[in-house]
């Protein structure tokens, strides 16, 4: 799992997650499904065996939504007092396609920073 890493990243991270792209190249597709990455990059040869975003993206995901999501809930409850299942209708897609629509850009985005700082998991050192 070791990657070359002799030049700086062509493209910015938060490029590099936006257009889900090879975070050291730029050019090739980083996903190989809507989650799934694929082994290496096609253009540069880059292993991405050593991206593990685990729950990360989720997490960030279900705090944002969730703001957004009860919060305007919140408030059309206060101004409108709409009946609930007017709510259901409104929020429940709301919070199900922002979910979608942020969860893959932010996988990337985390992967590619830990390419840029370089993290892996960690070891136990040895005497």
């Amino acid at each position: 799992m070791t990657r070359k890493s002799d030049h700086a990243p062509a493209i910015s991270s938060l490029a590099a997650g936006w257009s889900a792209v090879c975070p050291r190249c730029g050019q090739g597709k980083l996903f190989d499904g809507f989650l799934a990455l694929q082994k290496k990059c096609e253009a540069c040869g880059l292993d991405y065996g050593f991206a593990d975003t685990a729950d990360g993206p989720a997490v960030f995901v279900m705090l944002v939504v969730g703001f957004i999501v009860v919060g305007g809930a919140l408030a059309v409850e206060i101004l409108y007092q709409p009946p609930y299942w007017l709510h259901g209708a409104l929020w429940l897609p709301l919070a199900l396609i922002l979910s979608l629509l942020m969860l893959r850009p932010l996988k990337a985005w985390m992967m590619a920073q830990q390419y840029r700082h370089k993290a892996e998991e960690g070891r136990r050192a040895r005497d």
